[in-house]
């Protein structure tokens, strides 16, 4: 049963549909400081909560102490569905733009542009709209899951979608334990003795003295690249940009450095005593974010950087007395899906049991693991040059299955066209001057300088349609695995999310649960067994093994070392 929570003139009613969206009672009209209680009330295995908003509606329950077992959130999936290629027949893909569309406190979506594409975020936030109608909404989006080319895929997606946004929001309930202390010593040790906003620490400004000397430029400014870029092409090191890539190809003094102090100012811009001081409050960070903020549906984060927490602050991640972190990341996510999602038997096979880019080495593709690791990375990101562009080959001779599902992709980028993820999302397509320009290319007034340009910014869109495939289903399967293991968790230790054990964080292919000690073994099982669970409801049968790194940690920067 879908039980519908939208506002009325000031107040909340609760609307009963059944599983179809037709009316299954009478609604329930309630005062906003009663909704907690008719959740707890009304929650069940068989109860399915919708609203406009996950981030507008649950932080109530789980301030009281509650907690819901499922639920839709409607602007995620309307996203989903309203730019999913096998929904484009259905009545909600021909509505016109309507308040819908508009984002709510999740996430906005924008453009996509050539510079955008692998953007950490494409989406702000913005508010939502009380007016809408929730129910006419459910009932539109059951019916475009329902008329859809794959029904059964998208309404797993906008199921898992929206485990995801209870994820979230429960991580950012719980938050992550954080100790303010041991964070300040290493800020210390790795920069010196706090120091006022604007002002250089003693660290930096050692090598600051030492990059000046090495470059003869006693007015140099560090942190300005054009100024780092002009200096170091005086000193004849001729470089494009400051990027650390670039810097490492070079031989010279001021290179380390130059590179120290780059490694040193980032940790200091991102999570220094700034950071510190905004974003960690009594003993815990609590990380917001956006479910589906990457166009491939991806998280990101809205502040605080949570989806980049460096090693060296990692240490400051301390459980709770009596408590412990329970960390695991899944080994090689990405080529382990490309295999499932190609049905490539050979790619899965070396892969199982074993690290697979050590069996790609033992499938005779390439000569070491370095070798196998970098062409699998150019062929799911589209490398043609180097030594990673050499080996994809050779890699597409070994596993034909999956290079040909990438390469497809990419040709589908190329022409323009959208692809989709396992389950259905859709890339976006090229805006219309990207169709305009290959068009006037290749008319008959086209230049051959015209041609080029055009065929690289295809070769571009192609690669990030080539990878948006196989990242979009390896997000697919992240959200199907905290999913599975929030529902394994719940079942066991019913009640507020934090007198269990809980998720506190979560980055791509890696989780974090803080846990009482007691119970860390069994969460570290129940995590294993979530990944099953995800790999066997996106790819059934298919024999492709998703392996853990497992660890249980008083702080988080132990499980990294």
């Amino acid at each position: 049963m879908h039980l519908v929570l939208h506002r009325v003139d000031g107040g909340v009613t609760a609307t009963p549909l059944t599983d179809a969206g037709e009316p299954a009672g009478e609604p329930t009209r309630l005062d906003d400081p009663r909704l907690p209680a008719f959740v707890a009330a009304h929650d069940g295995p068989d109860v399915r909560w919708v609203w406009d908003d996950t981030a507008r509606w649950y932080p109530a329950v789980l301030a009281a102490g509650g907690r819901v077992a499922r639920c839709t959130d409607l602007r995620l999936c309307r996203r989903i569905l309203r730019s999913a290629l096998a929904a484009r027949d259905t009545a909600l893909a021909r509505l016109p733009s309507d308040t819908w569309d508009a984002p709510g406190q999740e996430a906005r979506p924008t453009r996509a542009t050539q510079a955008s594409l692998f953007d950490d975020a494409l989406f702000t936030v913005a508010p939502a709209d009380d007016a809408a109608d929730t129910v006419a909404e459910l009932r539109r989006q059951l019916d475009a899951v329902a008329t859809s080319t794959t029904p059964g895929a998208l309404r797993l997606l906008t199921t898992a979608e929206s485990a995801g946004a209870l994820v979230a929001a429960e991580i950012l309930h719980a938050g992550l334990p954080w100790r303010a202390d041991v964070h300040e010593r290493l800020l210390e040790d790795a920069l010196g003795p706090r120091v006022p906003a604007g002002v250089r620490p003693r660290r930096l400004e050692e090598l600051a003295v030492v990059i000046r000397g090495h470059l003869g430029d006693p007015g140099l400014n560090p942190d300005s690249p054009t100024d780092v870029l002009r200096s170091l092409r005086a000193a004849g090191l001729m470089v494009a940009s400051t990027r650390k890539w670039e810097l490492q190809e070079l031989e010279h003094p001021v290179i380390a450095p130059l590179l120290e102090y780059k490694r040193l100012s980032r940790l200091l811009t991102a999570n220094g005593w700034a950071w510190l001081d905004e974003w960690v409050q009594d003993g815990r960070f609590h990380p917001k974010y956006v479910v589906g903020g990457v166009v491939t549906g991806r998280w990101a984060a809205d502040g605080g950087g949570a989806m980049q927490l460096p090693k060296t602050v990692r240490g400051a991640v301390v459980a709770d007395d009596g408590w412990a972190f329970v960390v695991a990341d899944a080994a090689q996510l990405e080529p382990r899906v490309l295999a499932a999602m190609a049905g490539d038997r050979a790619m899965a096979t070396a892969g199982d049991g074993r690290d697979l880019y050590d069996g790609v080495v033992a499938s005779g593709a390439v000569e070491t693991r370095q070798q196998a690791k970098g062409a699998m990375l150019g062929a799911m990101y589209g490398a043609t040059q180097g030594d990673a562009g050499r080996l994809v080959p050779r890699l597409a001779r070994a596993f034909p299955a999956a290079l040909g599902l990438v390469d497809r992709a990419a040709r589908a980028g190329e022409r323009g066209e959208p692809v989709t993820t396992l389950l259905g999302r859709t890339s976006p397509v090229p805006d219309e001057a990207w169709f305009a320009a290959r068009n006037r290319a290749w008319s008959v007034d086209g230049t051959t300088a015209q041609q080029r340009a055009v065929e690289s910014r295809a070769r571009s869109w192609g690669r990030f349609t080539r990878n948006f495939v196989v990242q979009g289903t390896a997000a697919e399967w992240a959200l199907a695995w905290m999913g599975s293991l929030r529902t394994r968790l719940a079942t066991r230790f019913p009640g507020p999310v934090t007198t269990g054990p809980h998720l506190v964080f979560f980055v791509h292919d890696e989780i974090v649960v803080h846990t009482p000690v007691e119970h860390a073994a069994f969460v570290a099982e129940q995590v294993r067994a979530a990944a099953v669970d995800a790999g066997r409801l996106l790819f059934r049968d298919f024999p492709v093994v998703f392996p853990l790194s497992v660890s249980t940690v008083r702080d988080y920067g132990a499980a990294k070392d």
